[in-house]
């Protein structure tokens, strides 16, 4: 399981259907202070939240 992944799960456990919402408050938290690799990060847990990674998360 990629990291993306366990962060999505962690998140869904934590928050449920409110974990793409606290993955993309995140993600806006390290664009706006310019930190573009822990952007892409977020993206990827996002994407994994959202259904669009190739990966998914698990069943």
């Amino acid at each position: 399981m990629s990291p993306a992944t366990q962060t999505a799960a962690q998140l869904l456990k934590q928050y449920g259907e409110d974990a793409e919402v606290i993955a993309t408050l995140r993600a806006a938290e390290v664009a706006a202070q310019g930190d573009v690799e822990a952007l892409a990060r977020w993206d990827a847990v996002i994407a994994c939240l959202t259904g669009e990674a190739p990966e998914g998360l698990p069943n």
